[in-house]
């Protein structure tokens, strides 16, 4: 049902597999002594791994979800000539993040979720990887609404999904209040979602004008 591997113009999104990825490659990543992992983390629902152990109890759970049919998560890759972490090196391997759509069949929802390592924030990537799974819940899953959501305070991903959620017609729905526990916390989120009716009828407006404009 979902996607084995997804390319995007940048991106290689490939299902979160133990055959795409070796454990110890996701763990130094996500670990807790991972570089940058306190601001990696601090708006999101999940903690820092401790060992490696919680890495494959990761991967499997991913595995075991795709089965079922309730979600995907795709481990992020950059295309052939895309820039890595060193300014020489292009097309590498080497993990940018984790992309997923968890789904809800009774509610003909999927919802996205993201998490990038920091020497790629600020490219693009949460807007490309949207746009792709965006089109996999409509087209593919054939879903009624695409939801995301993020932690009250998050600026950065404020911008980044307003910027996206916009592009595809969508809309900013409002606060959930005590959404995500987190320790002894609860935290407050904002979700937005696009419908299948908003996207078709923003794609089509696209087309139109790419028409018009071409020579």
């Amino acid at each position: 049902m979902f996607p084995e591997r997804i390319e995007t113009e940048r991106l290689v999104l490939e299902a979160l597999t133990h055959e795409n990825v070796d454990v110890f490659e996701l763990y130094q990543h996500n670990a807790h002594d991972a570089p940058d992992i306190d601001e990696v983390t601090e708006f999101v629902p999940w903690e820092p791994h401790a060992t490696p152990k919680e890495t494959k109890d990761f991967i499997d759970a991913a595995a075991k979800n795709r089965a079922e049919g309730e979600g995907a998560e795709f481990l992020i890759r950059l295309q052939e000539g895309e820039k890595g972490t060193s300014s020489h090196d292009t097309g590498t391997d080497e993990i940018v993040g984790l992309a997923g759509i968890n789904v809800e069949w009774e509610r003909r929802t999927g919802t996205l979720g993201i998490g990038l390592r920091k020497p790629f924030w600020g490219r693009g990537y949460s807007g490309e990887r949207a746009d792709a799974l965006i089109e996999l819940a409509f087209e593919t899953l054939d879903l009624e609404l695409v939801a995301v959501d993020h932690f009250d305070g998050n600026e950065k991903s404020k911008r980044a999904i307003e910027k996206y959620v916009e592009a595809h017609g969508g809309q900013y729905d409002g606060i959930l209040r005590n959404w995500y526990p987190d320790g002894d916390d609860v935290r407050d989120a904002h979700r937005y979602t696009v419908t299948r009716e908003q996207w078709l009828e923003n794609r089509e407006k696209k087309e139109s004008r790419d028409e018009v404009t071409e020579p």
